[in-house]
């Protein structure tokens, strides 16, 4: 397996070309399942996540063209409405085509999914909406098997927040029969972005960004040509590293408009900013001021933040107090930052971070996508060299991280494993 080695201590200079919102890409891609034209995409990030889901699509017969950044793919005519084992249980998402295979052909089999150990995330939520559309669903061997001769629109009022579990009713509901009101939808930006593709290949769609979604069923989609997002987790993960190591740096192709609550608790921390209408300038001097934190639905601070957030405050002065609502398995960084140096206990799911002047560069494994950025993060303000080992997970979720990072003066290098 390859390892990330890091020699910390310098601080960040330069620009970083922000890329495509991983967790935007992938519902959008399993979204070209619910039209039988082509339906190209732009700025797609370069992740194994995003390989996967394209040889999953592929699998099931959609023709994929792909060249840099821009993808189209065409599911004119599938040769199969499964998604296996194999291809599914490294990646959560994967659940995501169950809805648009079930409202265009009427059927799907979907292997349970897997991805990051970070919590139970189960699907229940999509499978409880899924059958007030009147869809027939029971789980056999491990797959969901779904039927519906067409897709009923219904009210779906979700018991928690699912950020999934929108997009795939939504995703549904476009082809359905009739109007689909979801409550208690999530407001993430993601979702946002999804509705504006499927909006643009003929869905009728109102409310997304709010918790009440309408959708009025149509026959049929189209093809459309739709830009992915920038990447606010990526955004996110490059501001706490400048915080940490000091420097400047001039993120591009990027948005403040969906970065509220992160950017708030890295001004408290002590990283000024200055921002337009596709950029972010930050510059850190001195040592970084303790700021705790909350994780919770968007608009609050994201749990995607929280284990970048945590790095930061290992190395800041003061003490700060993280609170996890979302995963219960999302500290597994912690022992990692504290083989660095990092004095960090926890108590169920809260961490008390006591600051420290500065880490000690160690051998450290990754435990899933965010507690690898947190280790890069780490990794790049402790003394001597760190050794990030399992780095499969950074590259689920971060486009060519060391080489953007190498660009603004980071000692930081691929090994080939």
């Amino acid at each position: 397996m390859d390892k990330l080695r890091i020699t910390g201590g310098n601080p960040l200079h330069g620009e970083i070309t922000v890329s495509g919102a991983k967790n935007a890409a992938l519902p959008i891609l399993c979204a070209s399942l619910l039209t039988a034209e082509p339906v190209t995409l732009h700025n797609v990030p370069g992740l194994r996540d995003i390989d996967t889901t394209l040889k999953l699509l592929s699998q099931m017969g959609v023709r994929v063209a792909r060249e840099g950044e821009s993808v189209t793919l065409q599911a004119a005519e599938l040769t199969s409405l499964e998604a296996p084992y194999e291809l599914v249980k490294t990646m959560r998402a994967s659940i995501l085509v169950l809805g648009p295979l079930l409202a265009r052909f009427g059927e799907a089999k979907v292997s349970l999914p897997g991805g990051c150990a970070i919590g139970q995330r189960p699907v229940d939520q999509h499978i409880k909406g899924l059958e007030a559309m009147q869809a027939d669903i029971h789980i056999e061997h491990g797959f969901v098997l779904a039927n519906a001769p067409r897709l009923q629109g219904a009210t779906i009022r979700t018991d928690m927040i699912t950020v999934t579990g929108t997009e795939n009713l939504m995703m549904a509901a476009t082809l359905a029969n009739g109007e689909t009101i979801i409550e208690n939808a999530a407001r993430e930006p993601e979702i946002v972005d999804l509705a504006e593709l499927l909006i643009a290949m003929g869905a009728r769609i109102t409310g997304h960004g709010t918790d009440r979604i309408i959708i009025q069923g149509v026959e049929r989609l189209h093809g459309a040509t739709h830009s992915i997002m920038a990447d606010r987790i990526e955004t996110g993960t490059f501001l706490c590293a400048v915080a940490a190591t000091g420097g400047e740096l001039m993120l591009r192709r990027t948005s403040t408009d969906t970065l509220g609550a992160t950017l708030d608790k890295l001004r408290e921390a002590g990283l000024h900013m200055e921002e337009g209408p596709d950029w972010i300038r930050a510059h850190m001097q001195g040592r970084p001021k303790a700021v705790g934190c909350r994780t919770s639905e968007y608009p609050g601070f994201p749990t995607d933040m929280q284990a970048q957030l945590m790095a930061l405050n290992a190395i800041a002065e003061g003490t700060a107090i993280i609170v996890e609502t979302i995963f219960e398995n999302r500290f597994m960084h912690v022992q990692e930052l504290n083989r660095l140096g990092a004095q960090i206990e926890i108590d169920g799911n809260t961490a008390v971070v006591q600051g420290v002047p500065r880490l000690t560069g160690a051998r450290v494994m990754a435990t899933d996508l965010r507690a690898s950025a947190s280790l890069v993060i780490a990794g790049l303000c402790a003394d001597e060299e760190t050794i990030i080992e399992r780095i499969y997970h950074l590259d689920r979720g971060y486009d060519r991280m060391e080489s953007k990072l190498q660009a603004v003066g980071a000692q930081i290098e691929r090994i080939k494993g």
